[in-house]
């Protein structure tokens, strides 16, 4: 059998030979074709999961197709540094040894990390080795490196000089462990908690109106309460002043639409500091913006005696106290969605705080190119996503409150002048002053990945010519780059951005096309979480069959637009399909020594110019589908090629024409070029095995020509479909008997003028029906079982058969069948069924009840013929 641990031995040959670079395919590379596609830069903190596997598996089926097809072929990998997650791990590192990051100080601390980085990060890359893709791994970047920290003071030196980067006091997500977080580092939760409903009172008035929260402790910050301007219960308190409970304090009663007149009591209190709606609102109607709690989450003195508690602690004590002074109407049971940091799991706050934004005007120029039509959404459904969510874009937070990332390129003078420089200042521009200090924040890791599609490129260093954009071949020839592979779920993370900070500053899209594929979901249809435990390791999986069997089942899976369902059984399918191949080169070697190259042959063979002509279908078919990245219909097209069309008819239909041996072989190794970009390691294996070569002696698959479409014989098609048709109709005439061999079938062909072409070839439907004969006749056969397909219809004699046997066991088979289609059709015609069920699976009843009419007409056919017969 094929030994899968061949995969890293190959893998480690191919890497050291320099493949995986730009000039490995000279002698097949053709003038100005480029091909680029940059890797997502996975967290240096990271491994490699599911969904990592299924990306860089499409990325690299694209990239060798490519490569092998005469393009001059950038993988792009990297890393990116993820801020957030690597401080933190260095930090619980520190704590081990008693230290903390303000000990150390902010350069110590940063030595310590990238002495982290050095000693563990990068392990995600031996592991993406493992699934054996093919970047250009001396070209690897890192977020953090020189040439990207350049780029990164570029783009916000260039952004803060068009007034597109500004700083503000504006509402943020604010985890008090981390600080300014962005909404992809948010989770929301289903929280089991309370509804409070509290009394407000009308000034000067025992009235009081009741307000619903689930934040008690917020009601410090209240600036007014508002209602829904349509709802008739509230109409005439518009405009009337309320007392806040124990504070004291007055706020108005407003009317805004935004109020959901179901929620609650109808009247929902307004706190526009820590929310992030009534931020809004606070804007709309100039209300005051009150602060109740620090960047700590400890309550300040607009809290009264609750100052100095943590807002969460202090809720408990809070509701005790307004229960105390008669302002709690009741409370009850309410689940409600949190937001947790997805690192520290603290409780993310609305808070108003001054940090950097990039305006949302920097998408403009990607928004007008889009629309006219510069780049290409796989599948296209998701540009209509891509407009919606630009229309409603936000000024993006950029801050944040680590050490570890881009520090911000602004400097504070003394003299109270704030600057931005790329390059480490001498001196204040205005005073002249050297009394400065940079901003102590860094920048959001999207900001760095943002401008991976370019910087990786050469963008933002020095050493352009004038009159150029940038004196770099690779900024020439690879941007734009020509696709993007990756999720849909980080489309308006790190896609946009990209789309937006490259057309700021190169004018034009960064893709030429983006195909966002689905989640990899477990084969329920679950997502996978440790709760359910039903997380599937990639590494295990390549473990437990290989990485050809998880790359080829992944691409099989992947139909545009569908969540892919992961399932032992479809591996398990396709480790079969590699036992298949295995099986089938071993067969073809038994008939000769090697085999030489498909162009050095010319193909005299019917059995060969036929299975040539199915290859050459295969290819056209294969090459259209990876072109609009139609990746389960490309590896569906080879797998039916190899395993219904080679192994079960040109391999069989070869035992008897034993000329056509050599051709066929010729064949198989040409589709194991087509084949490797899925499956590279057993192509190599089963290439080099029928070459009578190895892959540690002679060249690798991966850089020869992939194959193209030539033409089709479709004389000699037409025939061997009808000699397959007459094979496979004979087969079920003799299934419905259970019969294996026979000493005779009859075939009528529809059109008998077809029938001399056909007698030359019997030899065949003989061997694959197991019939020691088969006579073509003009008329229907009697005392026979038959079989009526398309073009003709067979006949098997019934003599020296035990009927009654037969009708018994057909008797038997149709009354199963019945049974089987009423309970099927009692479930269809059920409304409630249809109605209520998933679609997937009424789709698979219907299915089925299909199949089990075909089988009872047959059964019930058979019956009626046998019957006659004995009668």
């Amino acid at each position: 059998m094929y030994d899968k641990s061949i995969e890293q031995d190959y893998y480690k040959i191919c890497e050291q030979r320099g493949y995986f670079e730009l000039d490995s395919n000279k002698n097949i590379q053709e003038k100005d074709k480029y091909f680029c596609i940059m890797m997502p830069p996975p967290n240096v903190t990271g491994v490699l999961h599911i969904g990592h596997a299924l990306t860089f598996t499409l990325q690299d089926i694209m990239v060798r197709y490519k490569r092998m097809d005469g393009y001059k072929t950038l993988y792009q990998p990297g890393l990116d540094h993820a801020g957030i997650a690597t401080q933190n791990v260095v930090q619980n590192l520190l704590l081990k040894e008693g230290l903390s990051k303000e000990k150390l100080g902010r350069e110590a601390f940063v030595k310590r990390v990238w002495q982290w980085k050095e000693q563990s990060g990068g392990q995600i890359l031996e592991q993406m080795r493992l699934l054996g893709i093919t970047p250009a791994w001396s070209r690897l970047r890192f977020t953090m490196d020189e040439g990207l920290v350049n780029a990164v003071k570029e783009a916000f030196v260039d952004l803060y000089e068009k007034g597109l980067i500004f700083r503000a006091d504006k509402m943020i997500n604010w985890c008090i462990h981390d600080g300014a977080i962005s909404d992809i580092e948010v989770e929301h939760k289903e929280n089991e908690g309370f509804l409070y409903h509290i009394r407000y009172f009308l000034k000067d008035s025992t009235e009081y109106v009741v307000v619903a929260t689930t934040r008690p402790e917020t009601f410090f910050g209240d600036s007014a309460v508002m209602v829904n301007p349509n709802d008739e219960r509230y109409k005439h308190l518009v405009g009337k002043t309320l007392v806040l409970p124990l504070s004291k304090k007055e706020v108005k009663i407003i009317a805004d639409e935004y109020v959901d007149m179901s929620f609650g009591t109808g009247l929902v209190k307004v706190t526009p500091a820590h929310d992030v709606n009534d931020y809004e609102v606070g804007l709309r109607h100039g209300l005051d913006f009150v602060v109740v709690f620090d960047e700590k989450g400890v309550l300040n003195e607009n809290c009264l005696e609750f100052k100095g508690l943590d807002r969460l602690k202090a809720r408990e004590l809070v509701v005790k106290k307004l229960e105390e002074e008669g302002f709690i109407e009741k409370i009850e049971k309410h689940n409600n969605q949190v937001a947790y940091c997805y690192r520290c799991k603290n409780v993310v706050e609305p808070y108003i705080s001054k940090q950097w934004f990039v305006s949302k005007d920097i998408a403009k120029q990607s928004i007008e190119q889009v629309a006219d039509s510069k780049m290409k959404f796989f599948p296209s459904h998701w540009i209509n996503s891509f407009n919606a969510w630009m229309r409603e874009l936000k000024d993006w937070c950029i801050s944040r409150q680590l050490w570890w990332g881009h520090q911000i390129p602004v400097y504070y003078c003394e003299c109270s002048h704030e600057f931005a420089s790329k390059d480490e200042p001498k001196h204040c521009p205005k005073c002249k002053g050297v009394n400065f200090k940079q901003d102590e924040d860094v920048l959001d890791t999207w900001f760095s990945s943002g401008l991976w599609a370019m910087s990786t490129l050469g963008w933002g260093n020095r050493g352009f010519k004038e009159g150029e954009l940038y004196n770099s071949d690779d900024l020439k020839n690879f941007y734009p780059n020509s696709l993007l592979i990756t999720g849909f779920d980080i489309l308006f993370f790190w896609v946009a951005r990209m789309m937006f900070q490259s057309t700021n500053a190169l004018k034009q899209l960064p893709f030429k096309e983006v195909y966002l594929h689905a989640l990899v979901k477990d084969e329920l249809g679950r997502k996978m979480s440790k709760s359910l435990g039903n997380i599937i390791d990639p590494k295990e999986l390549i473990k437990d069959y290989s990485a050809d069997i998880l790359r080829f089942t992944l691409a099989l899976l992947a139909i545009q637009g569908r969540d892919i369902r992961l399932s032992e059984d479809k591996l398990v399918q396709v480790r079969n399909f590699t036992n298949k191949l295995y099986n089938a080169t071993n067969y073809l070697l038994l008939n000769e020594s090697s085999f030489k190259n498909l162009d050095e042959l010319d193909v005299k063979s019917k059995l060969g110019k036929y299975i040539l002509s199915r290859f050459n279908l295969c290819i056209k078919e294969l090459r259209e589908n990876l072109d609009i990245y139609r990746f389960n219909d490309a590896a569906t097209v080879l797998y039916r090629f190899f395993w219904d069309e080679f192994c079960d008819f040109g391999i069989e239909l070869s035992k008897a024409e034993k000329s056509s041996v050599a051709e066929l072989g010729a064949i198989f190794k040409e589709a194991l070029k087509a084949l490797s970009v899925f499956m590279p390691f057993i192509s190599e294996y089963l290439y080099h095995k029928l070459s009578g070569t190895s892959l540690e002696n002679d060249e690798s698959i991966m850089i020869k020509p992939y194959p193209k479409f030539s033409k089709r014989d479709e004389e000699t098609e037409k025939l061997f479909a009808l000699i397959i048709e007459s094979i496979v109709s004979i087969r079920r005439a003799k299934s419905l008997l259970e019969l294996t061999k026979i000493k005779k079938a009859y075939i009528k062909l529809n059109d008998e003028s077809l029938k001399h072409s056909l007698q030359k070839y019997k030899h065949f439907i003989s061997l694959l029906s197991k019939s020691e004969d088969v006579d073509f006749v003009d008329t229907k056969m009697k005392d026979c079982s038959s079989d009526i397909s398309v073009n003709l219809e067979s006949f098997v004699p019934l003599e020296g058969l035990d009927l009654s046997a037969i009708l018994n066991r057909l008797s038997s088979q149709e009354s199963k069948l019945q049974k089987e289609k009423e309970k099927l059709s009692s479930m269809l015609s059920n409304e409630n069924f249809v109605k209520n069920a998933p679609k997937e699976l009424v789709l698979q009843n219907q299915k089925a009840l299909e199949s089990v009419n075909e089988r009872l007409l047959k059964v019930q056919t058979e019956l009626s013929n046998l019957r006659s017969l004995s009668d």
